[in-house]
């Protein structure tokens, strides 16, 4: 089988990728210079806050203080 890459592949849990020092060097420093810019710093603690207000929203359904919302049917224009 020959690699293409417009093509979607799959794999298990368990398959293992090897990769060299200098390809990891590259990984590790790329994801550094990223998570390092003010943009990223937004995001990553707009993540935590969405957590956050997910985490509180899960506790008031548990408690029975929020319910499901039913649905309603749409109507066409």
């Amino acid at each position: 089988m020959t690699y293409d890459p417009s093509k979607k592949y799959q794999w298990t849990p368990e398959t293992q990728f090897t990769i060299s020092g200098g390809e990891f060097g590259i990984i590790l420093n790329s994801l550094r210079a990223i998570v390092s810019t003010p943009e990223a710093a937004r995001i990553l603690t707009a993540a935590q806050a969405a957590q956050i207000v997910e985490a509180m929203l899960a506790k008031a359904v548990e408690s029975g203080e929020v319910k499901e919302a039913e649905e309603t049917p749409q109507t066409s224009l």
